[in-house]
């Protein structure tokens, strides 16, 4: 109820309706779901040294997180992380590249340019496996090698590539264009407005491109588990792990995994707030 061109404040001693606690107890059932299973692997995983895979928990330790740093183990966790590290990181400079020109190119229409954008997200609708097994096809075809930079590199840019076009798209369709004609009126060139202007203000969005393609190639695994060559990426290594043992050693992994997820996550959203408070800053008069 609006007075006076202002909602009124809802009194706390006015009682809820049936609907808000069955919203609610839906919502909760939905994390519970959601992170249920998640919490379970992150507790199993410090599981004693004589503990399982189940539960109850037998004592409580680091064991098995120490366990994935040891050599000879079945599968080299750490060399598979530094990979999918450096894959991931190569993913995200393309996709942001790519994403961000097509954005700017994007911005007035052209001849097929319809076409040409849903040739672009058709892979979304492709089978992950079958995307990867034309890749590795196409390179038997000519005779090339596949290996983790190469042809495992393409399949994971028909996978991060749509997701970032459609981010860079709506980042573009909120820019208000009149900061870059008042740069022009200025006397700014083209490449000072995209330097100083265009580029900074979409600057928080271009960086959740790039988490977002960072994360997804980094967690990637069935389109590249045809074309990776003899280097596998930590979610192959994983995957052939859980083919031959089973352990509390893999839920350690999982909890690292996702660790260095959220720390990925939690740095970006810091460092888009500090970029946020500090231009806030410079807006303010003197």
């Amino acid at each position: 109820m609006m007075v006076g061109g202002a909602r009124r404040a809802r009194d706390p001693r006015e009682k809820r309706p049936w609907t808000f606690y069955a919203l609610a107890t839906l919502m909760g059932a939905f994390l519970l779901f959601l992170y249920g299973p998640m919490a379970v692997i992150y507790i199993l995983s410090f599981q004693g040294p004589d503990g399982g895979v189940t539960f109850p928990m037998v004592g409580f330790s680091t064991t098995w997180f120490e366990e994935i740093w040891k050599p000879g183990q079945m599968a080299n966790i750490p060399v598979a992380f530094w990979r999918s590290v450096a894959l991931a990181s190569i993913v995200c400079g393309i996709t942001v590249v790519v994403a961000v020109a097509a954005g700017l190119g994007f911005r007035r229409r052209f001849p097929g340019s319809g076409v040409l954008f849903y040739l672009a997200v058709a892979s979304l609708v492709m089978p992950s496996l079958l995307v990867g097994f034309g890749i590795g096809l196409g390179f038997r075809l000519f005779d090339w090698k596949p290996d983790l930079f190469t042809s495992a590199l393409a399949a994971q840019l028909t996978w991060t590539l749509p997701f970032g076009l459609f981010a860079m798209f709506a980042v573009f369709n909120r820019f208000n264009r009149a900061y870059e004609e008042a740069a022009t009126d200025l006397g700014a060139s083209a490449f000072q407005r995209l330097r100083w202007v265009t580029l900074p203000i979409l600057a928080p969005g271009i960086i959740g491109v790039a988490m977002g393609a960072f994360t997804l190639s980094y967690d990637e695994y069935a389109r590249s588990t045809l074309v990776a060559g003899n280097r596998n990426t930590l979610p192959l290594e994983i995957y052939a792990l859980i083919s031959s043992s089973t352990s509390p050693t893999l839920f350690a992994i999982g909890t690292l995994t996702t660790a260095v997820s959220f720390l990925v996550i939690g740095g970006t959203l810091l460092f888009i707030r500090r970029m946020q408070r500090r231009r806030a800053g410079a807006a303010r008069p003197a």
